[in-house]
């Protein structure tokens, strides 16, 4: 008990200051908006999303100071703001399942939408509740560092001494938004690619001939895909675009080599047919031109066979990194069952600074969460009422422990190592065991049911984590337990309340440039990978329905075992990479280049650790910022795509090295801005992003 009273919080418990304010709050809720909207449009794009705590923070700290808020609205509005990224994480991850798995086609129904915000909301809930009764414990516990929490709260106290570095976030966001809008309206290609055709050669003692080919790409002309390679570095970076080049270089051209001598002109008359009948907006000759294509047969050997691999690749990735993470987990399960015991005998409590919703809450939210569950299980998807009341129990034991362990494994590392995919994944194929165990099936809402307490589940575990995140901030800085969960469950309704409306604006919009663009568009395709998507509905109908193309999966699983063996740092990576189009993995890379080029420029200056740690913050904030710039931008013009407005330009016809240039151009931003900002040798180092 001595080590807590040791413990005094920025603003002490005793000090009446505004903190739940109206101002507050509508920073937060449109930060929650915005910033979420942006992470589901780079999710589903590249596959990962950004901490938005940082970015949160710095926005709110910059609207606030021109209003004279105090520090505790500033961290009210991080909090409330950075929620709306856990919500599009948990969206992304599981909602375009349902469109991949065949089951909402169209994605966009008012159905469908109150079902996913049902879904959202409940899961947003439902990790708000659980962190609730787990918090005084966890934020408490001297053996988790929260090492992103103290980060936070030090970027909140150094801004009331000084700059908060906002101009470079806003400034970045200018050129995010300027670039994207520049290439959509044609000024310059957005990518470039060639297929290359290999000279015609006669198979060695067999009569095959074939010529085979490989479609060569530039890298996409994207600040958003530069900016999250930026943040992940040149070593992750390098390891995403190994996926790509393994893909795209050694898997996709090998296998159209063998296989290109059987597209003669009867295959391609059948298939043809068949995907006419699949999408019947093409004639039978558009069909037969499509499908004739080197570029076209190529790219479908990438998404039928390829793209399957690689989801095997993912799946031994996730289990892999919770093997790694077992002594945590286990740890974090042992603590969860204790954490209970300890809340539930915490007593009364009338400081400001601890005191949480009231238990009572707490144990009505769990209800209304189990209930809902219950109702779309059995009333939306169709289940028999054994099935719906199995579903709802498991989601409560599935997401109270994911949350807690969520929880866990944020203190020690971090929000943005939080492997929510990997939890979602293990509440999913759980679920889909027990599920098909009592009798359920694909025509009996099986699929549906399955991929839905996952979502809830990847919510929940998602906002517990950012929440109790948050918490620890709030924590330090002295803020008020049960104003900051009040906000976040405002920020949790208002984000699943919308985040549906942005996933089917980016589907629909995807589909509609696939048909000017000559390529099938929607969740899963070229430019919406949607990568932990995809995984979740192939294995949810797998299980389910026994739709897996088990030996795919089998040879990714051997390959993901095989970059175990070889110590990669990260197999998971370069699966994604090779689920991605090598445009994308490309620009990661390079993004990943830039930010060793700017590790070496501050090695070569001999910078010392404040000066580096200033580089490091300026650059990750321009590198968030040319994200949500081009993220914000690109929804933007999603509305023009599905009316099938034509906003292109026609002046000229772009030269792709013109994109190169706009590649250039954003990388000299990020090396030029971090080095010169890094500061005087005998500056005090700041709050540090990087932990």
């Amino acid at each position: 008990m001595a080590e807590e009273k040791k413990f005094v919080p920025f603003v002490s418990a005793e000090t009446n200051m505004a903190e739940f304010t109206v101002r507050a709050l509508i920073i937060g809720l449109v930060l929650a908006v915005v910033l979420g909207a942006a992470n589901a449009y780079l999710g589903l794009r590249a596959g990962m999303t950004i901490a938005a705590t940082y970015p949160a923070a710095v926005i709110g700290m910059a609207l606030l100071k021109t209003m004279k808020g105090s520090i505790l609205e500033e961290n009210f509005a991080r909090t409330v703001g950075s929620i709306g990224e856990s919500v599009a994480a948990g969206a992304i991850f599981t909602l375009p399942a349902f469109f991949v798995a065949g089951l909402w086609d169209p994605f966009f129904t008012p159905g469908h939408y109150i079902t996913s915000t049902v879904i959202l909301i409940s899961g947003g809930v439902l990790g708000i509740m659980f962190v609730a009764l787990l918090r005084r414990v966890m934020v408490d516990d001297a053996e988790l560092p929260f090492p992103e929490s103290v980060a936070a709260a030090e970027i909140h106290k150094s801004g009331q001494a000084s700059g908060s570095g906002s101009k470079f976030l806003f400034g970045a966001m200018g050129i995010g938004a300027l670039v994207q809008a520049l290439g959509q309206m044609n000024f310059f290609q957005l990518s470039y690619d060639k297929f290359i055709t290999f000279k015609s050669q006669i198979i060695k003692s067999t009569s095959i001939k074939v010529n085979g080919g490989a479609l060569l790409s530039s890298p996409g002309i994207s600040p958003a895909y530069m900016g999250v390679g930026y943040i992940i570095g040149p070593r992750l970076g390098a390891l995403n675009f190994s996926g790509g080049i393994l893909a795209w270089g050694l898997l996709v051209p090998l296998i159209y080599f063998f296989v290109s001598p059987y597209f003669t002109p009867e295959y391609l008359q059948a298939w043809a047919a068949s995907f006419v009948e699949t999408y019947p907006k093409y004639s039978a000759n558009e069909a037969l031109q499509r499908v004739s294509s080197p570029e076209f047969q190529i790219t479908q050997i990438w998404f039928l066979i390829v793209r399957p691999i690689a989801i095997g690749g993912m799946l031994m990735g996730a289990i892999y990194t919770l093997f790694k993470m077992r002594k945590s987990l286990a740890t974090g399960i042992a603590r969860s069952i204790g954490d209970v015991k300890k809340a539930a005998m915490g007593g009364h409590v009338t400081m400001r600074t601890e005191k949480d919703i009231p238990f009572s809450w707490i144990m009505m939210g769990l209800a209304l969460v189990a209930i809902a569950t219950f109702v779309i299980t059995y009333f939306v998807f169709k289940t028999s009422l054994l099935p719906a009341i199995v579903a709802a129990t498991l989601l409560l034991i599935l997401a109270f422990f994911f949350a807690a362990i969520s929880g866990y494994l944020v203190g020690i590392m971090g929000s943005s190592n939080n492997p929510i995919s990997g939890l979602t994944l293990t509440a999913l194929v759980v679920t889909a065991l027990i599920l098909v165990a009592i009798g359920v099936n694909s025509h009996s809402g099986g699929v549906a049911a399955v991929l839905g307490v996952a979502a809830i589940v990847c919510v929940s575990a998602a906002v517990a984590g950012e929440m109790l995140q948050d918490l620890k901030a709030g924590h330090i800085l002295g803020g008020t337990p049960w104003k900051m969960q009040i906000g976040d469950i405002i920020g949790v309704v208002l984000a699943g309340a919308v985040m549906f409306i942005v996933l089917d604006f980016l589907n629909r919009a995807d589909i509609a440039q696939g048909l000017q663009q000559n390529y099938i568009g929607g969740f899963g395709s070229k430019n919406l990978s949607a990568p932990q998507a995809g995984l979740m509905a192939m294995l949810s109908r797998g299980i389910v329905g026994g739709e897996m193309t088990w030996p795919l999966i089998v040879f990714g699983i051997f390959l993901g075992f095989g970059l175990i063996l070889m110590q990669v740092k990260s197999p998971m990576l370069i699966a994604v990479g090779m689920y991605l189009p090598l445009e994308t993995t490309f620009a990661i890379f390079l993004g990943g280049l830039v930010k060793g080029i700017v590790d070496m420029v501050s090695e070569k200056r001999q910078f010392n650790p404040a000066q580096r740690a200033r580089v490091d913050n300026i650059g990750i904030l321009i590198a968030s910022g040319l994200i949500a710039g081009e993220a914000l931008t690109g929804l933007l013009f999603a509305p023009l795509k599905i009316a099938n407005i034509d906003f292109r330009q026609h002046l000229y016809d772009p030269h792709w090295m013109l994109g190169i240039g706009v590649i250039i151009l954003i990388a000299l931003i990020l090396v030029f801005f971090p080095v010169r900002n890094a500061g005087k040798p005998d500056e005090p180092a700041p709050p540090s992003a990087i932990v």
